[in-house]
């Protein structure tokens, strides 16, 4: 018996071996056929359902504004005279808008008034009457809605004018900026409640008129402040990259600068209630106020011409004073707390 000694050839030997590690592959892999077919194709069902799993855009969106919220009130929360503000305007907002329920529309009768003329407190008028007779508790209670949507719609006309006139005089610069801050300072120097007056004067005498009168004229400030931040927050990286990526004037004003700003323009708000309050009440007790409904002002008006100061009656002239200060330092308080929250460099004490 003969012994073959040639050498087996490397090539052959490879060529078996990567066969043997192609087919052992093949049978290890699971799901693919052994007899040459091609693999069956994957569906697109996981991808569709991973991309359904992924939360949208909007859902960000909502979920980050909720947690700015949370962590809003948390810090809020350690503000006591924030607290104190708060709870005081929510007991005075119950009040004004439950009214209806509990107090009717005749208690501006005069010709109804259920006692007589300046009496004192008692039981059965627990602030007195006015001159007419007519429940000073319930002319209080009836008054604050009156004062509180003047104030509340006041702020709120005179918060956008400046708000406005300040991102726009910021974004833009030059020359325009140059001219509608001229105009700002203008209106800043000149008394707001001395320009209130004399539109008050020259225009009819409705609630309309002095909301106009008080907006109009209070909101130079807003602009001031609106018109610094615009300029800091424009100056930032991302402004430019938004501006390289083709976003125009209205797309920088409305979807960067805008939102940056809103926490200002809040606290603006809060604060410019109570002087918007303040102003309606003198307003009303110059006698430019709207004569047909009853406000705090008015009240105060009223006790003026009955000769409440002169004679005595004290409780008059208390009620309504006493609730205008009241609602105004509730306001000032929470805009103090809501500044300290969204600029902790101020250093307002808690």
């Amino acid at each position: 018996m003969t012994i073959d000694k040639t050498p087996p050839n490397p090539s052959e030997s490879g060529d078996s071996s990567e066969a043997s590690e192609a087919s052992g592959s093949l049978t290890e892999m699971p799901g693919t056929p052994t007899d040459g077919t091609a693999p069956p194709q994957t569906t697109g069902a996981p991808a569709a359902t991973a991309k359904a799993a992924a939360p949208s855009a909007s859902s960000l969106m909502w979920a980050r504004r909720r947690a700015s919220v949370s962590r809003f009130w948390r810090q809020y929360r350690t503000h006591r005279a924030g607290l104190i503000g708060l709870a005081g305007l929510a007991v005075i907002a119950l009040i004004a808008l439950t009214s209806p329920l509990f107090i009717g529309g005749d208690v501006q009768s005069v010709t109804d008034a259920p006692g007589t003329a300046l009496e004192s407190p008692s039981g059965e008028f627990p602030l007195g009457t006015d001159q007419f007779g007519r429940s000073l508790l319930g002319l209080l209670i009836w008054g604050a809605r009156i004062s509180l949507v003047v104030g509340l719609l006041a702020a709120a006309l005179s918060v956008a004018i400046g708000t406005l006139v300040g991102i726009v005089a910021g974004h833009f610069g030059g020359w325009f900026a140059t001219v509608v801050m001229r105009i700002t300072d203008w209106f800043l120097v000149m008394p707001a409640l001395v320009l209130a007056i004399v539109l008050a004067t020259v225009m009819s005498r409705s609630i309309w008129t002095v909301i106009l009168a008080i907006g109009v004229t209070s909101w130079p400030t807003t602009a001031r402040l609106v018109r610094a931040q615009t300029i800091a927050i424009e100056s930032r990286p991302y402004i430019e990259r938004a501006r390289a990526l083709g976003g125009g004037h209205g797309h920088v004003m409305t979807r960067h600068v805008l939102p940056n700003v809103m926490p200002l323009v809040l606290a603006q708000t809060t604060l410019g209630i109570s002087t918007a309050i303040l102003t309606e009440a003198t307003l009303a007790f110059l006698g430019l106020g709207d004569p047909s409904v009853v406000s705090w002002g008015g009240m105060l008006q009223d006790a003026r011409e009955a000769g409440a100061v002169s004679s005595g009656h004290w409780w008059y002239l208390a009620p309504p004073g006493i609730a205008i200060a009241v609602v105004a330092l509730a306001f000032t308080l929470c805009g103090r707390a809501i500044e300290a929250v969204l600029n902790p460099k101020l250093g307002v004490s808690r």
